[in-house]
């Protein structure tokens, strides 16, 4: 590889026995950038800096590309948006997809896409830890990248099973059980719902406001409803529109326990990222009773919980649908937090851009179609600077362009 300014090392400690030490470690160099993970964000870089004949290197922890997708979602899972809303770039869904593709179709069409631009992640690639020096470094992790894990007074001593949803598969070995369901969000409501369709005799935990909308407003996804709206009305004024259609399909939700927020569904994403629950008809279970509404946990005790209001609940096992949280902070070197340099500082459109060549993608709280423009945003200034850059021939090395990036 010819030695210009911006040839860049990366150092790989890999988990394969060399002599006697059982660490590796071995130097890449790219002339390009590096980018961190192999999900959608990462595949819709490395797809838009193909186009623009960039070299890359892409690195992911896992064994294949989207593992969330693939090793950490329900079965039942199904896109919450249609389908031209999660399309990464220069490529759309097959025609006959259905409008809300389920997960297996998802993952089929990643790994199309990673075929179609000719994609090749080094997989089972961990970063332990990552600087830079005004080169180009990518990170494509997303936020929900580890999962968040709440502690609960008495939890070591219920004795029961206790799984976060990202290893729940599916209501059938719960069948006749008693099941608490901790959270409320998009997860928490589809998993009770499955559990529900299981006959599990389900309670899902609310602890604090949430907006339930429908999934589709009059025959049109609800989302699209409102992208539609914002394109000629304020913000305001479309949450207010969405809220008085929702009374009207699904009656008031505060009756049955899920009282709304003050601040309305699109001005509370905005702002706290906090997404709204899109109903595929967990409500219904909730309005029959069959999915009872609990508020928050006091404790835990053997096989019961406790709960703010005092009552007691005999259970057999507990879901925690409590989230997901990134990982970034514990392996990017930055003088300032990642979220503060990549969004507060820049907000959408321009959060996918940071400082001394850091770039995040799948960070701005805009879903697929937010790290669509993302991505495209970021392999367009990349090529830029990296044409520019190839005109002019180096004789000697660059060291001080050199970044090194460790990972097992």
């Amino acid at each position: 590889m010819n030695s210009n300014n911006n040839t860049s090392c990366v150092n790989i400690s890999s988990m394969f026995p060399s002599n006697d030490n059982i660490f590796s470690r071995r130097c890449i160099w790219v002339n390009g950038p590096v980018i961190i993970g192999a999900g959608p964000s990462g595949l819709a870089v490395a797809a838009s800096l193909k186009r623009q004949e960039v070299p890359f290197i892409i690195l992911e922890r896992a064994n294949c590309i989207a593992s969330l997708w693939q090793n950490r979602t329900y079965n039942r899972l199904k896109l919450h948006l249609p389908k031209q809303f999660c399309q990464l770039p220069n490529l759309p869904f097959p025609e006959d997809f259905p409008k809300y593709p389920t997960k297996y179709q998802f993952i089929e069409y990643l790994e199309s896409y990673a075929t179609y631009f000719d994609i090749q992640p080094k997989f089972n690639e961990t970063v332990q830890s990552a600087k830079f020096d005004e080169r180009w470094l990518v990170v494509a992790t997303g936020e929900n990248a580890e999962k968040v894990v709440p502690e609960f007074d008495g939890l070591e001593d219920f004795g029961g099973d206790v799984v976060h949803s990202s290893d729940y598969k599916s209501g059938e070995r719960y069948r006749g059980k008693r099941i608490l369901v901790v959270g409320c969000g998009n997860s928490g409501m589809e998993v009770s719902l499955d559990l529900c369709n299981h006959n599990a005799s389900t309670s899902m935990v609310v602890r604090s406001s949430v907006h339930v909308l429908p999934r589709e407003i009059l025959g049109k996804s609800t989302f699209e409803v409102g992208v539609t709206m914002m394109k000629w009305l304020p913000v305001w004024f479309v949450d207010k529109t969405l809220l008085i259609l929702t009374r009207l399909l699904m009656g008031n939700t505060d009756k049955y326990g899920l009282k709304r927020p003050e601040v309305g569904p699109l001005e509370l994403k905005n702002t706290t990222g906090k997404t709204p629950v899109l109903d595929i008809g967990a409500f219904s279970k909730i309005k029959s009773g069959k999915i009872k509404i609990v508020p928050g946990i006091v404790k835990f005790g053997p096989g019961k919980v406790e709960l703010v209001d005092g009552r007691v609940l005999e259970i057999d096992s507990v879901v925690l649908a409590t989230g997901y949280r990134s990982n970034v902070p514990s392996w990017l070197q930055v003088d300032n937090d990642l979220e503060e340099m990549a969004i507060e500082k820049n907000p959408f459109p321009k959060g996918w851009k940071g400082e001394a060549g850091l770039y995040t993608v799948g960070f701005t709280r805009r879903g697929l179609s937010g790290a669509s423009l993302d991505a495209m945003s970021v392999a367009q200034d990349i090529a830029s600077s990296w044409k520019e850059e190839t005109k002019q021939q180096v004789k000697t090395v660059a060291v001080r362009h050199r970044r090194c990036i460790s990972h097992f």
